[in-house]
């Protein structure tokens, strides 16, 4: 590093050692990097199949999969094509194996109530326009830890801030479910941090002048378009369209819990039964509910969310020791889906 702040030629090289994995099966850096990554999808799924935060930090401390991420960075930046193509192929040939590896064990140890009150899930299934702004932050501390060797210590809480294996491990996880829409949802939250780690990611090593120090140690550097930028600002612009609908969406939802939480008590409190749980996911009212039978009426909740202006919201009751309710919106009866977990 030298006074003015722009990188030299040893840290050029040992940037791109530490960032491009050999093309080799064998080599040294291809099969570290293949079995953290087995191994970081297994501790992470399992992680969360147990519901255990500990568990799923540790995976986000073994996986490596941030390495191809900010390589795609440092190709595109060095405007090495191929090099480009073989990273972004790691980071996809890299989710789909953390995806399988969490449809496995969905098949596995998948609990009978589909992760439906699993915390690991539901804070990896609504990504929002915050998430974007954690991730470029997070991103930009990566990269400038890359790029500045003294404080490379900080990369650990960079690997816990920035959620790469959990969410691909639960989107395997709910596919085995059949819960495709979160599915896509928590696959979104990874495409958010890849995206974000990809764009700081570059403007950082921009900043830092790696190309000149590259041509000076005379590794390959390429012509670099401002297209380029462009085509990564793009990408974030299509990332943050959904992160709105889905901040929207959660606004939403949090609005439906506070209306529905005292209809749902009142309710209760005629059965002498009590109210586990109140959520609303995409619309749609679930409520967790304790006590001994006889069991209050679902319809009777159904209409009394309907005399408080929730009839546009389906209602799901899930009747802990006994079934599942769903009660359509704007219907007058409710079908039993499935029995619950005693």
């Amino acid at each position: 590093m030298t006074a003015m702040g722009k990188v030299d030629a040893a840290t050029v090289g040992r940037m791109t050692d530490t960032l491009f994995i050999e093309r080799s099966w064998k080599s040294p850096s291809s099969t570290r990097f293949w079995g953290l990554l087995v191994l970081a999808a297994v501790i992470a799924s399992a992680g969360v199949v147990g519901d255990s935060t500990a568990t799923v930090i540790g995976a986000m401390i073994v996986a490596p999969l941030m390495t191809p991420i900010l390589g795609s960075a440092l190709a595109l930046v060095l405007a090495d094509r191929s090099q480009v193509v073989r990273c972004v192929l790691l980071v996809l040939g890299g989710a789909l194996a953390v995806v399988a590896i969490g449809m496995l064990l969905g098949w596995i140890a998948a609990p009978p109530d589909d992760f439906a009150s699993n915390s690991q899930v539901s804070s990896r299934i609504s990504p929002r326009l915050i998430d974007l702004l954690a991730a470029l932050a997070t991103g930009t501390v990566g990269a400038f830890a890359l790029v500045r060797a003294d404080i490379s210590d900080t990369l650990p809480g960079v690997a816990i801030a920035i959620s790469l294996v959990p969410p691909l491990a639960v989107t395997g996880l709910l596919i085995t479910v059949g819960r495709f829409h979160d599915a896509g949802e928590s696959a979104l939250l990874f495409a958010t941090n890849v995206a974000a780690i990809v764009a700081t990611g570059t403007v950082v090593f921009l900043v830092y002048g790696i190309r000149g120090a590259a041509q000076e140690s005379a590794q390959y550097v390429g012509e670099f378009h401002g297209r380029t930028l462009v085509a990564v600002v793009g990408v974030l612009v299509l990332i943050a369209v959904p992160l709105t609908t889905g901040t929207v969406s959660v606004w939403r939802d949090r609005l439906l819990v506070a209306d529905a939480r005292p209809v749902a008590e009142e309710w209760a409190a005629s059965g002498k039964w009590q109210i586990a749980s109140v959520e609303a996911r995409q619309g749609v009212v679930v409520i967790g509910v304790l006590g001994l039978p006889p069991q209050p009426a679902p319809t009777a909740l159904r209409t009394a969310l309907d005399r408080n202006g929730m009839s546009d919201a389906d209602l799901e009751l899930h009747l802990v020791g006994g079934r599942t309710h769903w009660c359509a919106a704007g219907g007058v009866t409710c079908e039993v889906r499935g029995t619950g977990s005693g």
